[in-house]
């Protein structure tokens, strides 16, 4: 099975379980038993199953094929190479290629003096202005190579302007740029080009990450603190001829391989083996001098061997197009096609039905709490009722009493749920203090004006590192504050269930420790591109905090706003099941006090009053079927038995 065939089985699956959400949601709206929570959680998952994207990105060094690469495995049907796969540099500024509904094929390019303004490629994808666009003609070959030529542009400019635009410049050309003749240095044009192009496998989610070597690749951070990073799998690309070179293995260990062991979807791809089909080897010494270059390589990069994939993406390309099948395995793309599709559709299978079973399956849990507490209260009201049948009035007016009772000492209880509320909202806003971006923003300020007061490279480091000892003690005091919520729900959930008989669960746990880990990720990339003897001395004081706040201080912003994000969803969803049955509760109460006053009014409605309740049974026992038939839709979607815990299961809670 081919690369676009398993994709397009991933994008049918993902399809699948986004109609089984889609039609949980519809149920819990038509049958009145959601709420505007629920309604958010259940859009903001579907939103993610449709817009669900899987990003490969492809990292080389110039001259060792990787545009000829991403030719074969995704454009080979065009009948000719579509990117610029030529000796020399091609492809100078990163390129994501990738489909949006609703645009039309382009290619947009975002110019390399956007840099000196502080801002975000992501925050400039926010601006469509900054970008010169160019049409694409999706039809004619010719119109898309010379479309997708341009990110091979370059510009000459003064070696000032060079290094105020992030290329450094180096008189002997090793650290840098080299100056020319004629005083100036040769730089990309572009920063960044998005190509936003039709193909399938592009439509249904995959994005194609094209990068260019070693020098432009240290020149834009946010592609290494960032878009390699998220990367779902990397595909490092080396040439048999050349074998590992001294820049690609600064690649490897400086952008990919920065932990240790083998890293999840990191895959190294040593291409041109058809260099050795010169006719005079024989298969057998062929498969000897592979398997050989194969050791090296994996010796050096210190992964396994069966992470070394040898290709010959040229011929691969070849074979496509001409449909031979002989060649096509000569090739080996086959081999590579499926490790990248084992590597990128399982895992990511697993985390999208991991996300669909956590919140679907909680709402749904949810549901049957608040759909099993109202059959419950329905059944004490058919035999409250049943109990008065025969009896006098003085029974009745007991048992409305009794009624009245339980109602006030809910409401009494209801004063300490509100006190309990409050505190909550303390207890959020003290999260918030530590975890809002305000708390950032301060950080942020203190540590610029420490570097910019700092005399020597010493005060530097000092000011950047005090950065992130406060950006990781606001988390851990974030973590305190989340573990004081969760005991505090946790109490009044279990007094309402004692006092109240309301069934609630435990409120979901909550962590800080991925955005730790993530801030951790960013202290190591500091320390290794910016916190360094080169970069101190190398550069002006002003320059290294630029960098700083430019890089690293950015990523930290975007991992803060996550956090915000998860942070406020989480405060809204464990309030909001407390909150719906204590609606249910007075509710029922309110039910039940009315039931006995008309029975107390007119004896005769007692009956049709038992009669009501008990058709309003059955139908909370079909609601309570529907929704395990939507749960059981759901799971096969998933591919799972149930999307619930077993302590969860359907028969258990009715």
């Amino acid at each position: 099975m081919t690369l676009s065939d398993r994709f397009s089985e991933f994008t049918a699956w993902r399809h699948a379980v986004g109609q089984s959400v889609s039609e949980l949601k519809a149920w819990l709206i038509r049958n009145e038993v959601g709420d505007a929570q629920t309604d958010l959680r259940l859009a903001y998952l579907l939103d993610r199953l449709r817009e669900d994207k899987l990003t490969v990105a492809f990292v080389a060094e110039f001259s060792r094929g990787k545009s000829e690469l991403i030719n074969a495995i995704f454009f080979a049907d065009y009948g000719d190479r579509i990117l610029p796969s030529s000796a020399g540099r091609t492809t100078m500024c990163p390129t994501e290629l990738a489909w949006e509904n609703g645009r039309e094929p382009s290619i947009r390019l975002l110019p390399i003096e956007t840099r000196a303004q502080g801002s975000s490629i992501q925050e400039f994808k926010r601006h469509e202005a900054e970008w010169f666009g160019v049409p694409i003609d999706v039809d004619s070959a010719d119109s898309l190579q010379a479309a997708m030529a341009r990110v091979g542009e370059t510009k000459r400019v003064p070696p000032e302007e060079a290094e105020r635009l992030g290329f450094p410049v180096d008189p002997e050309g090793k650290k840098g740029a080299r100056a020319g003749d004629d005083g100036l240095v040769e730089i990309a044009r572009w920063r960044h080009a998005l190509i936003q192009f039709p193909h399938p496998l592009l439509k249904q989610g995959l994005v194609v990450v094209d990068t260019p070597g070693l020098n432009a690749i240290g020149s834009e951070p946010e592609l290494t603190l960032s878009l390699l990073p998220n990367a779902h799998a990397v595909l490092f690309i080396l040439a048999l001829d050349t074998g590992v070179t001294q820049s690609d293995l600064a690649v490897w260990q400086d952008y990919i391989h920065t932990g240790r062991g083998q890293q999840h979807g990191r895959m190294v791809v040593l291409n041109k083996i058809d260099s050795l089909w010169d006719g005079i080897r024989s298969d057998a010494q062929i498969e000897g001098e592979i398997r050989g270059q194969v050791r090296t390589v994996a010796d050096t990069l210190e992964v396994g061997d069966a992470q070394v994939y040898p290709v010959s993406a040229q011929k691969a390309l070849l074979a496509k197009i001409t449909r031979d099948p002989d060649l096509l395995d000569r090739s080996r793309i086959d081999t590579l096609e499926n490790a990248l599709s084992e590597e990128l559709l399982p895992t990511r299978q697993e985390i999208v039905r991991d996300n669909a079973r956590s919140e679907a399956g909680e709402i749904a849990r949810r549901t049957r709490e608040l759909l099993g507490a109202r059959r419950r209260a329905v059944r004490e009201q058919v035999k409250e009722l049943s109990e008065l049948r025969g009896k006098n009035q003085s029974v009745i007016e007991y048992m409305m009493r009794k009624v009245r009772t339980e109602k006030n000492e809910f409401e009494q209880g209801l004063q300490k749920y509100h006190a309990t509320r409050s505190v909550f909202t303390n207890l959020s806003n003290n999260l918030y203090s530590h975890l809002g971006l305000d708390a950032l923003r301060s950080e942020t300020r203190k540590a610029r004006e420490a570097m910019m007061e700092a005399s020597f490279s010493r005060g530097l480091r000092e000011a950047m590192e005090s950065f992130f000892n406060g950006l990781r003690e606001n988390l851990r005091r974030s973590n305190a504050e989340v573990s004081e919520i969760t005991r505090m729900l946790d109490t009044m959930y279990n007094k309402f269930s004692i006092e109240h008989g309301l069934k609630l669960a435990s409120p979901s746990p909550f962590s800080t420790e991925r955005y730790e880990k993530e801030i951790e990720r960013l202290r190591a990339a500091f320390n290794q591109q910016i916190n360094t003897v080169g970069t101190m001395l190398l550069h002006r004081k002003g320059t290294v905090t630029q960098r700083f706040f430019d890089t690293i201080a950015l990523e930290a912003r975007r991992t803060f706003e996550l956090a915000n994000r998860d942070a406020d969803q989480w405060l809204r969803a464990v309030m909001s099941p407390l909150e719906t049955q204590v609606r249910e509760y007075q509710l029922q109460l309110k039910r039940r006090l009315e039931s006995v006053k008309r029975i107390h009014e007119a004896t005769g409605t007692l009956e049709d009053r038992i009669r009501e309740l008990e058709q309003s049974e059955r139908g909370l026992l079909g609601q309570l079927n529907e929704l395990a038939s939507l749960e059981q839709r759901l799971a096969a979607n998933l591919g799972l038995d149930s999307v619930l815990a077993d302590s969860d299961s359907p028969a258990r809670a009715a």
